[in-house]
């Protein structure tokens, strides 16, 4: 199965890099960048040492429900290219593991799906997961923090 890495929706990106309101109805907060664990949601790469960033509330669901967790995000300042690349992107490939869970087409995790992953194992698990009927997306969070880094899908046949 081959699968894809999805970051953030650009359009929430360009909106918070432009005041408009985060999940919170807060504009994004700047800082620079150190340059150490600060993954943009959009390039997914981290935000360069030195850089401009913002960091606000991301909840990366359409409805609000029980399922839709917010937390924060960290995302280049100035605009940047989504991420359009094969394989797994360079921001799961900084910590030594990820929080993964299946959630199913209403938003809902599909419970027994939540587990804690070597880096190694984020695409095989992902592709478990995804084998499931039942499994609509995957996301991928922090294993220490639990923020969101990114949605996985099955790609287009």
């Amino acid at each position: 199965m081959q699968l894809v890495f999805h970051p953030m929706e650009n359009e929430t990106a360009q909106a918070l890099r432009a005041g408009g309101p985060d999940a919170y109805g807060l504009p994004a907060e700047r800082a620079i960048s150190d340059g150490v664990g600060v993954p943009c949601r959009v390039c997914l790469h981290d935000v360069p040492r030195g850089a401009a960033m913002l960091v606000a509330a991301a909840r990366p669901f359409d409805g609000l429900h029980p399922y839709a967790e917010t937390g924060p995000v960290f995302l280049c300042a100035e605009a940047c290219t989504p991420w359009t690349g094969a394989g797994v992107p360079p921001v799961l490939r900084t910590s030594p593991d990820y929080l993964l869970k299946g959630y199913d087409a209403e938003e809902r995790i599909v419970y027994g799906t939540g587990k804690v992953v070597p880096r190694e194992e984020i695409e095989a698990y992902a592709a478990t997961l995804l084998a499931d009927p039942r499994v609509a997306f995957v996301d991928v969070r922090s294993a220490r923090n639990n923020c969101w880094q990114a949605r996985v899908r099955r790609a287009a046949q």
